[in-house]
């Protein structure tokens, strides 16, 4: 039959060496009870298939199995090659009750023996898909993709890709969020610190590098010549900078509060200088205005931005993402986000923003980029947990 013989070639001429476990390494045991395994050919997108998996063990208590990229808590291995030996061994192994796929690469062999075995199979971040090894293997694509029940694509462009190379069941449902994005805060710090500072406009700068204390400074005092009442919050990324910066900032003519040493802003405080990371969530929640550090300097960006987003703070960065491109793309797809190149022009956007409509507008459209990807986690694990039979 064609269809088996496209399988059977691609097997034949299409191996490749399989990967091997780093030296001195050895499998993990599997545990007993259910397993649902994680595969990701997407580095852009494997974070948040990891956080899928953290939330389907917190929440349901599944044992989860990474492949792909990062655990950051999960089970991890090195994903087999795609051909019959080693996919029977590690099917062996870690006998898994289904494979959520992130991405666009469609591993032939493995989901034939997925389909033989009667496992089910789906797609999450669904991109146009390609085989996993090059080539023309007749009518391969589409006998593998029989063997995914439903798979969410990114975009309609991949929906389409997906739907025409024989995938019944797809949905446009974009990306999932990456993390947690609505990170905590004590509600009595928020009302005891709201009443403090009352009617003040305010911005929040997070995570501030050496390197750009002098553009958040310059950039604070120009705007206090349009708002002079404007507070300053400000993180710096390296807490032992913490004093170093408040002698800086009293070198300036800054007025500064420091939260470290027990200190409360007053009508006369510039400047709060705040530390503690746990306490983030507070700030993007007092703050209609966040600066996120790092963006301008060589390290890139060392905040998520979809925690702003999240908590309603209206975003501005510089030109490195760190390692949240892909955040930082969907924000600036949807215009949610301001982008500046340089501290001179962190100190324009930052007096443009103190209108309180165009803050508005940003922040309104932040949230709705990363609410939708929590709607998308959601629904992913709904999706899930009916494959696994279970309650939704």
């Amino acid at each position: 039959m064609p269809r088996s013989l496209g399988l059977s070639l691609y097997n034949l001429f299409g191996a490749r060496p399989a990967p091997m476990l780093p030296p001195g390494a050895e499998q993990p045991v599997r545990p007993p009870g259910r397993l649902i395994w994680l595969h990701s050919s997407d580095g852009e997108t494997a974070g948040t298939l990891a956080e899928l998996g953290r939330r389907l063990v917190r929440d349901d208590g599944h044992n989860v199995l990474m492949t792909g990229g990062e655990a950051g808590g999960l089970l991890h291995d090195v994903a087999p090659e795609d051909a019959p030996a080693p996919i029977k061994a590690f099917l062996d192994h870690w006998r898994p009750d289904t494979l959520i796929l992130s991405g666009g690469e469609v591993r032939a062999t493995l989901l034939a023996e997925l389909g033989a075995r009667g496992v089910p199979v789906a797609m999450v971040n669904g991109r146009v898909p390609q085989l996993a090894r090059g080539g023309w293997w007749p009518g391969l694509l589409r006998q593998s993709l029989g063997h995914v029940s439903q798979a969410f694509a990114l975009d309609e462009t991949a929906a389409r890709a997906l739907r025409k190379a024989g995938l019944e069941g797809v949905q446009v449902a974009g990306r999932m969020e990456e993390a947690s994005a609505a990170i905590p805060a004590v509600e009595a710090d928020r009302q005891a610190l709201a009443e403090a500072i009352g009617t003040r406009p305010m911005w929040f700068a997070a995570a501030v590098p050496e390197a750009e204390e002098g553009a958040v400074i310059e950039a604070h005092r120009a705007a206090q010549r349009l708002a002079h009442r404007l507070l300053l919050i400000l993180a710096p990324a390296d807490l032992e900078r913490a004093g170093a910066l408040k002698g800086r900032l009293a070198e300036a003519g800054l007025d500064v509060a420091c939260r470290m040493s027990g200190e409360e802003p007053d009508s006369e405080t510039e400047v709060y200088l705040v530390g503690d990371p746990g306490e983030y969530g507070l700030w993007y929640r007092l703050a209609p205005i966040s600066w996120l550090g790092g963006s301008l300097s060589a390290q890139g960006c060392l905040r998520n931005p979809m925690e702003a987003a999240a908590l309603g703070s209206a975003i501005i960065h510089g030109p490195r993402p760190g390692g949240y491109g892909a955040a930082f793309g969907r924000l600036g797809a949807a215009l949610a986000a301001r982008s500046v190149a340089s501290g001179a022009d962190l100190a324009e956007a930052l007096g443009d923003l103190l209108s309180p409509d165009r803050t508005a507008r940003l922040a309104q459209s932040a949230w709705a980029v990363a609410s939708d990807g929590a709607e998308t986690t959601e629904r992913a694990v709904q999706m899930i947990r009916g494959m696994l039979g279970e309650d939704q």
